[in-house]
């Protein structure tokens, strides 16, 4: 007899059917696997054989062919133990598959029949309702990341002996109410996951530079002496980020599901990212790759920060590899066997010493370095990659008077309600416009002449500042990109002389 359970496998962060065919036939008894397997999906055969068995089921003593359709895609993982065992037992006649003919089943057999958890199920069910799936069957530990998407009957899966036993109605089935809808977001961090701007003593600019760029999601380059405080700085950001919209948090956590990186007591990421790799990191890791590629920090920061400390310390093709996700906003993997494109809308935020030693300009240690090493060592950041990054500022130390002050400064709370407030006037102006733009940082070149038209003295100054500065045509949109988010914060409709000139100041001197 011929059995067929529908199936689903993730390419990118795209779903895709996959038809478990089941034969069972006279013969000698055999269990042959075909469908272009890796060596997790070879190895279902053993895991079924052994769920079946502890569950209480029989094998048949057959020969069982099972075919993964379609034949030319890799499958990869354990995901189709579960409907590889529903499969064998409707072909050999000992379960109904009624309730299976528009459901698709996802789930990873243990010996003992038990189901466990499986990455990617977000994009899967979402793929699934998109495909007509009325229902789908997943491990219970996964139903609560299933249950987010609408419109889908999702059923959590405890054991093949507790589904065996409700498709043929012995029991009722475990359903889960599908499209939960999201908590209100905490406006409260954690304080153990960040550091409070009342706590920064001192660097009042670079915490001006800080709100500008949560309020527009403009990229921003730290640089100064050691102990000046670039990374508490970064560290800190988080406080101040605006809460994630619906769709925004439904975009990042599908990044996660498909990284595996969910936990069961938190299906939905409620905060934005903020990833902090170290400077060792390979080029692969930060963008993403591997035989069938994987989202990497470029990717894992989408809708958040991407902090690089220590920013001349990564390897140069890792840096020049961030060059194209900075300004497409998304990245292309291409391989072999075919291209696959991650989200990377992300927030840089990075930080580097002027010098080797660390102390080239600071106003009480000497510097060691020759000016040449100096020069070498600034020069590792190419000038393409500066002038994607809209905040440029010094960061200088700072001194016993500041540190020592009791005073309590502004809190990252009180911050961050100027930067939601921005981030709200942003969300009405674009409301119109293209889904994807959501902050400052995200317009083109149209909406920047639609949005960010000068008066005659502004332009004037812009005109000076490109002959004095020397700035490029992508760097006079950023600046206006900049004066643009300046202007939100203090409710300003139009672009003045004076968000323009501060704008101007975050440009990168001509000397450095």
């Amino acid at each position: 007899m011929l059995a067929k359970v529908a199936s689903c496998a993730v390419l990118g962060l795209e779903g895709t059917i996959v038809e478990v065919e089941v034969d069972s036939s006279k013969g000698l008894s055999s269990f042959t696997l075909v469908g272009l397997p890796d060596a997790a999906v070879k190895e279902s055969s053993e895991r079924v054989r052994a769920a079946m068995r502890n569950s209480g089921l029989r094998f048949p003593y057959n020969r069982v062919t099972v075919n993964l359709a379609p034949a030319d895609l890799k499958k990869i993982g354990p995901a189709y133990d579960l409907p590889m065992a529903l499969g064998v037992l409707i072909a050999s006649e000992q379960l109904s598959d009624a309730l299976l003919q528009s459901a698709l089943v996802i789930g990873e057999l243990a010996l003992d029949g038990s189901v466990r958890h499986v990455r990617g199920i977000l994009p899967m069910t979402a793929f699934a309702r998109s495909k007509g799936y009325q229902r789908m069957f997943v491990p219970a530990c996964d139903a609560a990341e299933a249950a987010l998407v609408p419109d889908i009957e999702v059923i959590g899966v405890h054991s093949l002996a507790d589904v065996v036993a409700a498709l043929n109605g012995l029991t009722e089935l475990n359903v889960v109410a599908a499209g939960q809808a999201l908590p209100a977001h905490d406006q409260v961090l954690p304080v153990s996951a960040i550091i409070d701007f009342k706590d920064i003593k001192g660097q009042e600019v670079a915490k001006r530079a800080m709100e500008l760029a949560a309020a527009g999601g403009h990229n921003c380059l730290f640089k100064g002496s050691p102990g000046a405080g670039k990374t508490m700085l970064a560290r800190a950001m988080p406080g101040i980020l605006p809460a994630l919209s619906v769709e925004e948090a439904l975009e990042v956590t599908r990044i996660y599901s498909v990284a595996d990186m969910l936990t069961n007591d938190e299906p939905m990421l409620r905060t934005r990212p903020f990833r902090a790799p170290h400077h060792t990191i390979s080029h692969a890791g930060l963008v993403g790759g591997g035989k069938m590629p994987r989202p990497g920090e470029v990717s894992l920061a989408h809708r958040g920060v991407l902090f690089l400390d220590e920013f001349p310390e990564f390897e140069a093709r890792a840096l020049e590899v961030l060059r194209q996700p900075m300004e497409d906003k998304v990245v292309t993997i291409s391989r072999a066997a075919g291209s696959l494109t991650f989200p990377a809308n992300f927030q840089l935020i990075a930080a580097m010493n002027p010098c080797k030693c660390g102390w080239y300009g600071d106003p009480v240690k000497p510097c060691t370095c020759s000016p040449a090493n100096v020069s070498q060592y600034q020069k590792k950041i190419s000038g393409p990659l500066l002038d994607r990054i809209d905040i440029h500022l010094d960061v200088q130390r700072v001194n016993f008077d500041k540190l020592s002050d009791s005073r309590v400064n502004e809190s990252s709370e009180a911050i961050r309600a100027r930067v939601q407030a921005a981030r709200d006037r942003q969300t009405a102006r674009f409301k119109d416009s293209s889904p994807a733009l959501r902050c400052n940082a995200d317009m083109g070149v149209g909406e920047l002449r639609q949005f960010c038209a000068l008066d005659a003295a502004g332009t004037n100054l812009m005109k000076a500042a490109m002959q004095q500065l020397q700035l490029s045509a992508r760097a006079f949109h950023r600046v206006l990109k900049l004066a643009r988010t300046i202007a939100d914060l203090v409710g300003c409709e139009a672009i003045q002389t004076a968000h323009l000139a501060e704008a101007l100041q975050y440009r990168p001197k001509i000397n450095a």
